[in-house]
């Protein structure tokens, strides 16, 4: 555990970089199964793809950023946006593994906004749809709601710690001013 700590200490920007690149192949893999193999992304799934660009982006600035402070406050920030990823991702999992009887066909998320007022539309979003219950990819017995779950758990664990290590609290020190 104090090799991991290490790391977080003499790293934090290369760790923010390498979760930036991660979170940019994860887009790019998803668009290639979108416009390569024909898979159609479901409300869900285009959600989960807004918080890996807010993810990605987020963490590329924290990688060119030397100041613990930033570090601090861009980890929260990565922090609370992997959560709610990670929620969705675990809702969408739970339909997969539970559809609900009733089946419908959804409307994608741009249809949606195009088409009902917002506060229609976050509740359509979450409630899920036909799409969001089908299992069209799997890697290693798992769909990619339930990859992406654990992508957004690592980069909340992550984040979380980066900012926890340089909060002052994490190292057993009241200063955060470090170099």
């Amino acid at each position: 555990m104090t090799a991991l700590f290490d790391l977080l200490d003499a790293h934090p920007r290369r760790i923010y970089g390498l979760t930036a690149l991660v979170a940019v192949l994860l887009l790019a893999y998803g668009m290639y199964l979108q416009h390569a193999v024909g898979l159609v992304p479901c409300p869900m799934c285009i959600v989960q793809r807004y918080a890996f660009v807010l993810v990605a982006l987020l963490a590329a600035f924290a990688a060119m950023r030397s100041s613990p402070r930033a570090w601090l406050g861009l980890g929260i920030l990565i922090f609370l946006i992997s959560g709610f990823g990670a929620f969705v991702a675990a809702r969408q999992s739970y339909l997969q593994w539970y559809p609900p009887e009733v089946l419908t066909c959804g409307r994608d998320l741009y249809g949606m906004i195009e088409n009902f007022p917002l506060q229609r539309v976050v509740p359509m979003v979450f409630k899920g749809s036909g799409d969001c219950t089908a299992v069209d990819w799997t890697f290693l017995g798992g769909s990619i709601a339930n990859w992406s779950f654990l992508c957004f758990c690592d980069v909340a664990v992550t984040s979380a710690l980066i900012a926890w290590r340089h909060s002052g609290l994490g190292r057993g020190d009241s200063s955060s001013d470090l170099a």
